[in-house]
């Protein structure tokens, strides 16, 4: 099988990464600074992973690590902020899921890489014990999926 070229992965990379999440960063989420609280994006990082994680099966997915997370700019109130997700690596019950997040500047437009993260959610069941995320789904739509009676 030929190797790819470094342009071909790349394109590869970027095809698979998807916006998962996009919101306007608000007043009330700000630190002691006026920037955003990073605790606040770190919970848009795990609602992101979740939608990447999802797309792998219909389950309860739990985030069981948050491996890495490095900011380099903070998110100012008015930006709209980007959460692009890709599944990095698979396991039999698990995924690890890239994020990586980008702020269109409220006054600019101009794009800034706010941070990139690495988190690992757990496909489980309604136990809370690990299972493959190949299996049946897990998850029932209420209403839809009860019985009548």
């Amino acid at each position: 099988m030929a190797e790819q070229s470094e342009t071909q992965q790349a394109e590869s990379q970027q095809a698979e990464t998807r916006l998962a999440l996009r919101v306007v960063a608000m007043p009330r989420d700000t630190n002691q600074y006026g920037t955003i609280f990073g605790g606040v994006i770190l919970s848009y990082i795990d609602q992101a992973g979740f939608v990447e994680a999802r797309r792998h099966g219909c389950h309860r997915w739990v985030t069981a690590a948050i491996n890495t997370v490095e900011f380099q700019a903070p998110v100012n109130v008015g930006d709209v902020v980007c959460f692009y997700a890709r599944t990095s690596r698979k396991g039999r019950t698990s995924v690890t899921v890239t994020i990586d997040v980008v702020a269109e500047r409220y006054m600019t437009n101009a794009c800034v890489d706010v941070t990139s993260a690495s988190i690992t959610l757990v496909a489980v069941d309604a136990g809370g014990k690990p299972i493959p995320y190949t299996s049946p789904p897990t998850v029932r739509e209420p209403g839809v999926d009860d019985p009548i009676g």
